[in-house]
């Protein structure tokens, strides 16, 4: 009796295991019907170890999947484009409130009369923090933002972000005799705020890197397009991979481009259907017009259902913030939003920020406009001013001025026009301007005359605009804006030396006129504070 309650015990209580069920239940079967009670209950311990060992099995495979599930949705839920900029936001919101209300707690009472004007300041301190950063791309899921660059951009944004809040704050306290804000509480949660977003920015960005590193970009097209998006794509940031498919399946079989580059592959339409966790987007390197009518279908529903779509003109744009000039016709600036360079209210307010900005600026900077032509003058005399004719908006010529930095120039034909990497016609007075960009400084007066605006693309010497709208396609698009001090391809692109440099930095430029509007100003500003603090200009 003893031994089948004990076959009954184990029955029920080992039953995952099927190998490990036919021990434990047969043995002590056998065991009942054995005359000598010790050998029963001595078969019956045998079973032990393998009960133990089935506890122990499900235990582990239990904790281990607890573990995969939160580990699986985050990087589900990572995989969304939208998500990052959702953390990004709600982890903004919840920060600043717990540290400017821990900051503030002790004299929460001292300079808020009321619940609600504590409130009320911190939506609108929120309001400028979220401003701030959303123009230096701090929602952008395509910023990279492990970079010292990004750092110096998120510091210098937050800075701003501090400073006009401080003035909307103050300025509101004008009015309101209840109000007392601190001054030592604001700097205080900005200076706690700064490292603190700064570094969840790091964590998640590394997170969102991980998510995607399993998962490719579905190129289609195998022609000589992809090809060379395919070595655009090589010299780039991005580290996922690519996989090309042929429309025809002509190419299939073939390298993309040559030995070593990925292999064109077919089947396009089982590719399609199973887009799910595979791929990351799908890259148009094919002609709308070469597609039928069902793929492109296909195409409009992957893009609203399941993964996003892209033209090559899409991807460079949001991808690497630029324009190939491969994929621009002479139609181009007739497409939709490139009235906004002319017609916009912004163009305008940029005028009169020009103004403004330019006589401040000129006040400010009233004693290097002492200091600086006297320098020029010890190293290497006169003219300590350089004038040269520059093509403007609507190829019109003017004069630029800027504090010369190199020696006085001869007037040889054959002086190459480009200034190099430590360029010995590059005084040392000279070399130290160029780092800081001082030398533009005299561009502030061309700049309230209204010759050109504080940003916008390089106003290039009359010379080599001449040579350049010769020997580059679609070189003149970059005079449909005014020029400017800085600009989206100066902050974005080293100093240029060659006519190969005046090709990649006009991409910039047409992307600056496509998207002319006030955050992409405002990112070009804190990106050229950065390249001043830092000493990276030439």
């Amino acid at each position: 009796m003893i031994a089948r309650r004990r076959a009954r015990g184990v029955r029920y209580r080992v039953r995952p295991k099927q190998s490990i069920l036919s021990l434990c239940v047969f043995k002590p079967i056998i065991a009942g019907f054995m005359a000598n009670r010790e050998e029963s209950q001595a078969i019956s311990q045998e079973t032990l170890p393998f009960k133990e060992e089935s506890r122990i099995h499900i235990g582990k495979s239990g904790r281990a999947v607890a573990r995969r599930k939160p580990t699986a949705l985050w990087s589900h839920f990572l995989t969304h484009e939208w998500s990052s900029a959702v953390l990004y936001l709600f982890l903004d919101v919840v920060s600043w409130l717990a540290i400017y209300r821990v900051a503030g707690w002790f004299r929460y009472d001292a300079f808020y009369a009321t619940p609600f004007q504590f409130f009320i300041i911190n939506l609108i301190q929120l309001g400028v923090i979220v401003t701030a950063l959303y123009f230096v791309g701090g929602y952008d899921r395509t910023v990279e933002k492990l970079t010292l660059g990004y750092a110096a951009e998120h510091i210098l944004a937050l800075i701003a972000a501090a400073v006009v809040s401080a003035m909307l704050i103050y300025s509101a306290a004008t009015f309101d005799q209840t109000m007392k804000p601190s001054r030592g509480v604001l700097l205080l949660s900005f200076a706690i705020f700064l490292p603190v977003s700064l570094a969840y920015r790091r964590w998640i960005r590394q997170y969102v890197v991980a998510s995607s590193a399993s998962r490719s970009f579905l190129v289609i097209g195998g022609g000589a397009t992809a090809a060379r998006f395919y070595e655009a794509y090589r010299n780039s940031p991005n580290g996922q991979q690519l996989e090309f498919v042929d429309v025809n399946d002509q190419r299939v079989g073939q390298p993309i481009a040559g030995e070593g580059s990925p292999i064109v592959q077919g089947n396009l339409a089982s590719k399609l259907n199973n887009l799910g966790k595979r791929y990351s987007g799908i890259i148009l390197a094919e002609k709308a017009s070469s597609l039928s009518t069902q793929l492109l279908e296909r195409l409009v529903h992957a893009q609203f259902q399941e993964t996003r779509v892209y033209t090559l003109e899409s991807f460079y744009e949001t991808q690497w913030r630029y324009l190939p000039l491969g994929i621009i016709d002479p139609f181009w600036p007739l497409q939709s939003g490139f009235q906004l360079a002319r017609t916009s209210p912004y163009h305008y307010l940029k005028r009169l920020f020009d103004v403004a900005a330019s006589v401040t600026a000129l006040i400010i900077s009233a004693p290097l406009f002492v200091l600086t032509p006297l320098l020029i003058w010890i190293e290497d005399g006169s003219p300590v001013f350089y004038r040269q004719e520059r093509v403007g908006r609507d190829g019109r010529r003017f004069v630029l001025f800027k504090f010369r930095t190199m020696h006085r120039r001869s007037d040889d034909a054959d002086e190459d026009i480009y200034t190099r990497k430590d360029d010995r016609r590059v005084t040392s007075v000279g070399r130290w301007l160029r780092k800081l960009r001082l030398d533009e400084l005299p561009q502030l007066w061309n700049a309230l005359k209204g010759d050109i605006s504080l940003i916008g693309p390089r106003p290039e010497w009359s010379k080599c605009a001449e040579r350049y709208e010769q020997t580059i396609p679609f070189y003149h698009f970059r005079h449909l804006v005014k020029p400017g001090i800085t600009g989206w391809a100066q902050v974005n692109y080293p100093y240029g030396e060659s006519d190969e440099d005046a090709v990649e930095k006009l991409k910039y430029d047409l992307y600056y006129i496509r998207h002319y509007s006030l955050k992409l100003d405002a990112m070009i500003v804190l990106k050229t504070l950065y390249t001043m603090l830092f000493g990276k200009g030439r």
